[in-house]
C-alpha cells in the first residue's frame, strides 16, 4: 500500500518534469520558428521591392522630394528666426547731441540713462571720437579721404558733427523707458542735436521682414510637404496595390495552407518601409551637402546659420539621419496598412 504510492508519487514527479521539459521544447521551436518568419518576411519584402522595381523607384523618388522639403521648411524656419533674433539682440539706440558737447556732459546723460532697467549697455562718444570713426570708415577711399584733406574741412565736420550714444537694450521691442528719459531728462533736453531724431526704429523694419520671411517659410513649406506627403501616400498605396494584385494567387494559396495573417501583410510592409529608408537617406545626404554648399553665400550676407550648423556638424547629424529615416519608413508603413486594408482581403 505504501509502496503503491510512493510509486504513484514518482510517477507524478516525472510526469511533471516531462511537461516542462515539453514546454521548453515548444517554447524553443516557437522562437526559432518566429525568427525563421521574419527572416522570410525580410526576405520576400526585399523580393517584392526588386520585382517592382520601377514603381518603387518612383515612390522612393516622390518621397525623397517629400522629405527634403520638409528639412528645407524646418531649416529655413530656423535659420530665418535665428537672423532675426540675432539682428533683435543687436540693435542700439543712437541718440545724438550737439555737436561739441563735452564728454562730462555726456557721462552725466549716461548715468540718467543707466537708471532704465531696460537699458543692457551705454556707449559714449564726442564729436572728436565720432570724426576719427568717420575717418577710420573712408580709409580706404582716396576720393573722400582727399575731401577731408580740404583746408578748413576738417573744421567746419567738427563743427556740425554730433556726438552720439549708442544705447543697447534687453528687450528691442520696448523702447519706451529710453523715449521717456530722452524726452524728459533736463541733461538730454538741454542737448540734444535738434537735426538728428533718435534711431528707435532703425533695423526694426528690416527685422520685421526677416520674421515674415520666416512665417512664410514655415507656412509654405508645411503646405508644400502637406502636398507632396499626400502624393508620395498615394504613389505607396499604388504600389502595394499593384504587389497585392500581382501576387493575388501566391497569396490565395498561403492562406489555403494556413500562413498567418501577419506573415502574409510583413512583405508589403517591409517593401514599403525599404522605400521609406532609402528615401530618408537619401533626403538628409541631399539636404546635407545642398546647405554646405549655400553656407558660405549664407554667412556672407549676415545669415545666422549657426543653429544649422551645429547640427550638421556634430554627431548629433546621426539623429538627424535617423529622424529624418524615421520619418519616412513611418509615411511608408501608413502608405502600406491603408493599403492592405483596402485590398488585402
Amino acid at each position: 500500500m505504501v509502496g503503491s504510492k510512493l510509486t504513484k508519487r514518482t510517477d507524478r514527479k516525472i510526469n511533471k518534469a516531462k511537461q516542462k521539459e515539453h514546454l521548453k521544447t515548444l517554447v524553443e521551436n516557437s522562437s526559432v520558428s518566429k525568427v525563421r518568419s521574419a527572416g522570410r518576411v525580410l526576405k520576400y519584402g526585399a523580393a517584392s521591392f526588386r520585382r517592382n522595381v520601377w514603381l518603387s523607384i518612383a515612390a522612393t523618388l516622390v518621397m525623397t522630394i517629400t522629405l527634403i522639403i520638409l528639412i528645407i521648411t524646418i531649416g529655413a524656419s530656423l535659420i530665418l528666426t535665428a537672423t532675426a533674433e540675432s539682428m533683435r539682440q543687436k540693435i542700439d539706440i543712437t541718440v545724438y547731441f550737439a555737436p561739441g558737447t563735452s564728454g562730462e556732459v555726456l557721462e552725466q546723460a549716461a548715468e540718467a540713462m543707466r537708471a532704465e532697467q531696460n537699458v543692457k549697455s551705454i556707449d559714449i562718444s564726442d564729436t572728436n571720437a565720432e570724426y576719427q570713426a568717420l575717418l577710420d570708415q573712408y580709409a580706404g577711399e582716396e576720393s573722400i579721404m582727399a575731401v577731408f584733406g580740404i583746408e578748413g574741412m576738417s573744421d567746419q565736420t567738427l563743427s556740425k558733427l554730433p556726438a552720439a550714444m549708442r544705447i543697447k537694450v534687453y528687450d528691442p521691442d520696448n523702447f519706451s523707458g529710453v523715449k521717456y528719459i530722452v524726452d524728459n531728462n533736463p541733461i538730454f533736453q538741454e542737448n540734444l542735436d535738434s537735426s538728428y531724431e533718435p534711431t528707435y526704429e532703425t533695423n526694426q523694419a528690416e527685422i520685421a521682414t526677416i520674421t515674415s520671411w520666416a512665417n512664410v517659410a514655415k507656412n509654405g513649406g508645411l503646405i508644400l510637404s502637406v502636398v507632396f506627403l499626400v502624393i508620395s501616400i498615394l504613389v505607396i498605396f499604388n504600389t502595394i496595390r499593384m504587389a497585392i494584385f500581382s501576387r493575388r494567387e501566391e497569396i490565395y494559396m498561403m492562406k489555403l495552407v494556413g500562413a498567418d495573417l501577419g506573415f502574409i501583410r510583413g512583405p508589403f510592409l517591409v517593401e514599403a518601409e525599404i522605400c521609406g529608408a532609402i528615401s530618408g537617406v537619401l533626403a538628409a545626404t541631399a539636404a546635407y551637402f545642398g546647405f554646405d554648399m549655400i553656407r558660405g553665400g549664407l554667412v556672407s550676407y549676415g545669415v545666422d546659420v549657426s543653429l544649422v550648423d551645429g547640427l550638421l556638424r556634430s554627431s548629433r547629424l546621426v539623429l538627424v539621419y535617423l529622424g529624418v529615416i524615421a520619418i519616412g519608413m513611418l509615411v511608408g508603413m501608413i502608405s502600406a496598412r491603408l493599403a492592405m486594408k483596402k485590398y488585402l482581403k
